[in-house]
């Protein structure tokens, strides 16, 4: 029997770290990661990067997603596993499903101990991994989260505790993959900006925005996706100015929905110009702006995506 092949993308991240007098620090190599018992699995590490990955730039996380693309351009590999900080996991991952069109497994895994805790989770959760990458039975899923025993699709996946092991949830768990591209787009990506709001914000932050050149803006807006009326007068401004403002919420779980009127709900984000994104939250609807602006999407494209990445 040939063994499978699986390519082990290491980035840094709690896993990969031990704990010193200045704090848990990434020191461990990807060879220090590989799984001692694999059966008939050979994993081949490739160290990429060496961070927390609360420090990766978008252009860390865009090179995840090309490390993983060479590796998926060798025929004998069957799967990528990319161990990954938990701080942004949910967006590396799932910027890197925007570009995924292979259907070999690609999974995301990490720890919440650093490795030389008591509790270290790290050898368990990227041993897991590595055998869904190897899966034969689990092409075509898309990129995928495995983490304190739970496997996730990165689509609608959060982060919703620091410390439990089971450290992602999804709020959706059938979520379609519309893709932004086959291709990674090369060149510098767009810089989108994520602004939280809540009662008192200042609506000249999101004119700030706009005046620095942010070639979009997110906005985690309150409950089914609601603000202050001052904040849609800025967004009607911004569309005016050609910069998109796509709406989520800072709630957990359930639909985005243009519902309320009254100055600064969804019905009149939406008549302002503001694009509504019915699952993904804020921090993933910043991803797949960064992706669609930086391949080049217009406003309709934009649009577009966010509407057909709500299930049926």
């Amino acid at each position: 029997m040939t063994p499978r092949q699986v390519v082990m993308i290491t980035t840094g991240g709690t896993a990969a770290s031990r704990t010193t007098d200045d704090g848990a620090v990434p020191v461990l190599t990807g060879a220090d990661l590989i799984p001692a018992e694999l059966g008939e699995i050979v994993v081949r590490p490739v160290d990429l990067m060496t961070l927390d990955s609360s420090a990766m730039l978008v252009r860390d996380q865009l090179a995840v997603a090309v490390a993983i693309a060479d590796s998926l351009a060798e025929d004998d590999v069957d799967g990528v596993v990319v161990t990954h900080g938990t701080d942004t996991l949910e967006e590396t991952a799932f910027l890197v499903d925007c570009f995924a069109a292979d259907p070999r497994p690609v999974i995301f895994t990490g720890a919440q101990f650093p490795a030389d805790h008591p509790l270290a989770d790290g050898p368990a959760n990227i041993a897991a991994a590595v055998t869904l990458a190897a899966d034969p039975n689990n092409r075509g899923n898309g990129v995928q989260v495995a983490l304190g025993g739970r496997v996730l699709p990165a689509r609608g996946v959060f982060k919703v505790s620091t410390t439990g092991l089971e450290a992602f949830d999804t709020v959706h768990d059938d979520l379609p993959r519309p893709l932004v591209a086959d291709t990674i787009p090369g060149g510098v990506p767009a810089r989108v900006d994520l602004l939280a709001l809540y009662p008192g914000v200042s609506p000249g932050l999101l004119a700030a925005a706009v005046a620095q050149r942010a070639a979009g803006i997110v906005l985690s807006a309150t409950g089914s996706g609601n603000t202050h009326p001052d904040i849609t007068a800025e967004v009607a401004l911004a569309t005016r100015r050609n910069v998109p403002v796509v709406v989520s919420t800072r709630v957990p779980y359930g639909e985005v929905e243009a519902t309320y009127g009254g100055g600064g709900g969804g019905v009149d984000l939406a008549r302002a110009g503001a694009i509504i994104s019915p699952w993904l939250r804020a921090p993933q609807v910043r991803m797949a702006l960064i992706a669609l602006l930086t391949t080049g999407a217009s406003r309709t494209e934009i649009a577009d995506f966010f509407a057909a990445s709500g299930p049926a």
